[in-house]
């Protein structure tokens, strides 16, 4: 069972790895009137569509467009414009075909239309449908229901699924898998089509991540409202944490804090006036900082821990405390670099919290005590399965990425070979809690942060080459918003 928003992300990364969205809906359309005339015996039947104006509509138009010769098909649009190209591109198709097409208008006499079939099928409002039924959706819904002998059947899902009034059909032929809300009360018999999805996709992150899961600002928010970043981070190495922090930035987020030790926060500060650097006691972090983080905190809307600060064994111990902080103040985190090694004793702590955990083959080993094998299948399996028993998200950075949230997992492979130097992980770490501090879940800022840096990394790759460095990566950020959003 998937969510409507996880098959709009297939749908995007369909395309991406090479399936485009007119294939998926001749499939979809396609597999429907197959199920029709095999097992739901139409053939010679009168079949009156009840076609929607977006993309449930345009597969009602390819499952009558492929019935037109073995049935007495008609259509009936139920709104005046088609939304979709692809679905208007099928109108026009199934104009060739001998189906008689009626109007919007024709709902006015929908109840003596509907009296001469043997089949309706609801290709009305698919799985973009959200709140209650409009006009004429609810009017329509409310005729049918009142139906007994005449079989319904709905494309996708139930127009009005999960909602009163919703479409009862005694049939629901749905597209690569059941739906999230679905059942037998709802949904009558379950017959699954499937649509051809590339296994890429099925696999690996693309684009669709970021289009159905990026949160958009809204024309009158206000600063602060769209994320305030804490890094906790430096000392030993100044440049981790303001790489992480600028990254954030192009994020999106509206403030970002660096809380940093004395010896760095001047070189941070540096870096940007966009970087609001917080001077910490000592010249490492220390137990003594708990205090002032404490009171920071609450300003903060995700935490990151780990860029830059060093493998001290006090700095260690004020990572574990600060970490527990922020699982008592209830603030989205991210464990990077540094932090991995030193929370290793105490990650049960953490289960169920919306934790992000970054490591890579040396810092898994360090986190579970594993050594991964190189195989990719087996080291998802492992991912997975720590993931699972840890209770938190895992990004594994190496050749090819691996995120999983215990319940799920999902590969990426979009970087390239110049992202190996120094930073990129800093970069990859700002993007996650930038995206946290926006309220998405850890499991799609995982997600999305691989695309971000990745794909912003591949456009810095055409443009430096084996000459890319990670401030590049953060520079070519807004190009990929630019190009998906």
């Amino acid at each position: 069972m998937i969510s409507g928003k996880e098959i709009k992300v297939l749908d995007h990364n369909s395309d991406y790895f090479g399936v485009p969205p007119a294939i998926l809906m001749e499939n979809a359309g396609k597999g429907a009137a197959d199920i029709l005339l095999r097992t739901l015996d139409a053939k010679g039947k009168a079949l009156l569509f009840l076609c929607g104006t977006g993309n449930n509509g345009g597969d009602g138009f390819v499952a009558a467009r492929y019935l037109a010769e073995f049935c007495n098909v008609s259509i009936i649009l139920t709104g005046k414009y088609i939304r979709t190209i692809i679905a208007k591109q099928n109108f026009l198709k199934l104009q060739k075909q001998n189906v008689t097409i009626l109007t919007k208008d024709s709902l006015s006499s929908l109840e003596d239309c509907i009296q001469k079939q043997d089949i309706i099928v609801d290709a009305m409002l698919g799985i973009g449908f959200s709140g209650t039924l409009k006009e004429p959706y609810a009017t329509i819904t409310r005729k049918l229901s009142s139906l007994s002998k005449i079989t319904i059947v709905s494309l996708d899902v139930p127009t009005g699924l999960g909602t009163s009034p919703a479409v009862q059909p005694q049939h629901t032929i749905t597209f690569h898998d059941s739906k999230e809300g679905m059942d037998a009360f709802s949904c009558g018999s379950i017959h699954i089509v499937d649509i051809g999805i590339p296994k890429d996709a099925l696999e690996y992150i693309g684009p669709g991540e970021l289009i159905e899961y990026y949160p958009r600002p809204i024309k009158q928010s206000h600063k602060g409202e769209n994320g305030r970043v804490l890094i906790v981070g430096g000392g030993p190495y100044i440049g981790a944490p303001a790489l992480c922090g600028l990254a954030a930035l192009r994020t999106g987020v509206d403030l970002v804090h660096i809380a940093t030790p004395q010896r760095s926060w001047q070189p941070i500060a540096s870096f940007s006036p966009n970087l609001i650097v917080h001077d910490l006691n000592s010249d490492l972090l220390t137990l003594g900082d708990l205090p002032f983080l404490r009171e920071l905190m609450p300003s903060c809307d995700a935490l990151c821990i780990g860029p830059g600060l060093g493998k001290e064994k006090e700095t260690e111990a004020a990572i574990v405390k600060i970490i527990l902080l922020a699982k008592e103040q209830q603030k989205p985190l991210v464990i990077d670099a540094d932090a991995i090694g030193p929370i290793a004793q105490h990650v049960q702590e953490l289960r169920h919290t919306p934790t992000v955990i970054t490591p890579h083959a040396r810092e898994f080993k360090l986190l579970t005590g594993v050594v991964l094998p190189f195989d990719i299948e087996k080291r998802s399996e492992l991912i997975h399965e720590w993931a699972q028993r840890l209770g938190v998200t895992i990004l594994f950075k190496g050749p090819i990425d691996i995120i999983s949230n215990g319940k799920e997992v999902k590969k990426n492979k979009i970087h390239n070979e110049s992202m190996t130097v120094g930073g990129t992980g800093d970069v990859l770490a700002g993007i996650i809690t930038g995206l946290l501090s926006k309220e998405v879940i850890p499991y799609n800022a995982a997600r999305i942060a691989a695309f971000l840096n990745g794909s912003a990394g591949n456009e810095a790759f055409q443009k430096k080459s084996y000459g890319l460095l990670a401030t590049d990566i953060i520079d070519e950020i807004p190009s990929i918003f630019k190009k998906y959003l």
